[in-house]
């Protein structure tokens, strides 16, 4: 009874922001002494702190506790072809540290290397050590199957599917480590904070060096029978032809970052990344804007084949290609129309390159506050 007790506070207290022994007691319907024990046990254990004190009328004044957001942090790694990104959040998901650098690994193990470099260094700049770490939060390309301990789909990073991949992450990183899609962890996090805050239903496609989708039904992520749910670059694209990629008809190959560049040249224009095709398109370029028309058209295929089976209310884009929505939303909803009467709302997202991040940061919280109560021992007995 004391442990629930003392859940129910410290819960009220998470949900309902800071409070008073009273407001508490009128909030969780426990008794002011029983409250006034579970604070004290939860002060003792550093679960809660106080933050002044307060006075809604005539009286003595009250003290007001509120959830110790330094009780326990978490680790966000986003792992992708061209960067990797990393992060520490306290327990309020506030980022205290944060790393960035190019991904020049050319194999598993370097990468595993590196990232686990880059986690030290963060973690040291937040003045942490790794035992203040209570969940650590792995974005990456691919599909995690962790029967095999294997990462499935995920051609993009060399030898990343090599088998015993997730053991070798979790002996870099250290226990209580989640390893999840990227695309899925970008959804998340344009729900937690970004661009679908308050949509039930909807569909974040990310589009750069590869393509992928997240999920949101009845808003949690949907993942599948296989945890494959929203890999549509394995859509088929009837359309596609030889020099668009090395996935010959399959649509992460006819839409993602170097299809984008094979479009311009097909339009006469010479360009090394996607980056410098929408660029020269903001800049006028007829010949960029044809190429920024034709990624709009596929795009919108990947769309449409979606909706007509998901019906999200919204589509976030983002990725370093998706990201252009001032360049690709309007092309994207006029092919939509020309496809089908189930035209969606499409916007861009909120987060930028730190979607990833965010969403991983999230899904930690929702392990790490419970875990940090009872690792803490808060019941006293």
């Amino acid at each position: 009874m004391r442990v629930l007790n003392q859940r129910a506070v410290l819960d009220r207290l998470r949900v309902g922001g800071p409070a008073t022994r009273p407001r508490i007691a009128q909030d969780t319907g426990l008794s002011k002494p029983t409250v006034g024990q579970a604070l004290l046990d939860l002060e003792q254990h550093g679960l809660v702190r106080t933050t002044g004190r307060t006075s809604a009328g005539p009286g003595r004044s009250a003290v007001v506790y509120e959830p110790n957001p330094a009780a326990g942090h978490v680790l966000g790694v986003d792992i992708g072809r061209e960067r990797i990104r990393v992060a520490v959040a306290d327990l309020a998901g506030s980022v205290i540290a944060r790393s960035d650098e190019r991904n020049r690994c050319r194999s598993a193990s370097a990468l595993v290397r590196t990232v686990r470099e880059l986690a030290e260094r963060t973690v040291s700049d937040a003045g942490l050590s790794p035992a203040d770490l209570v969940v650590k939060v792995v974005g990456t390309p691919g599909v995690p199957d962790p029967r095999d301990r294997t990462l499935h789909h995920a051609p993009n990073l060399p030898g990343w599917e090599r088998p015993g991949l997730l053991d070798d992450l979790e002996a870099a990183l250290g226990a209580d480590l989640v390893v999840e899609n990227d695309a899925n962890l970008a959804a998340v996090g344009e729900q937690a904070h970004g661009a679908a805050r308050d949509v039930d239903v909807f569909v974040c496609v990310t589009v750069g060096t590869g393509i992928g989708m997240g999920i949101v039904v009845d808003g949690r992520l949907f993942r599948g029978a296989h945890g494959a749910a929203g890999e549509v670059g394995y859509l088929p694209y009837l359309g596609q032809s030889e020099e668009d990629g090395r996935r010959r008809g399959q649509v992460e190959a006819a839409a993602a970052a170097e299809s984008v560049v094979a479009l311009a040249e097909r339009h006469g224009l010479a360009a090394r990344s996607a980056r410098e095709v929408f660029a020269a398109a903001r800049a006028g370029d007829e010949r960029a804007l044809l190429a920024v028309r034709d990624e709009a058209e596929r795009l919108a295929f990947v769309v449409a084949s979606v909706v007509a089976v998901v019906d999200p209310g919204l589509v976030v884009l983002g990725g370093g290609v998706g990201s252009n929505t001032d360049l690709l939303q309007e092309p994207m909803e006029a092919a939509l129309r020309r496809m089908t009467p189930l035209v969606p709302r499409i916007v861009a997202g909120e987060l930028g390159d730190g979607a990833v991040l965010s969403g991983a940061i999230a899904i930690g919280l929702r392990s790490a506050r419970d875990l940090v109560f009872d690792r803490r021992g808060a019941v006293t007995l």
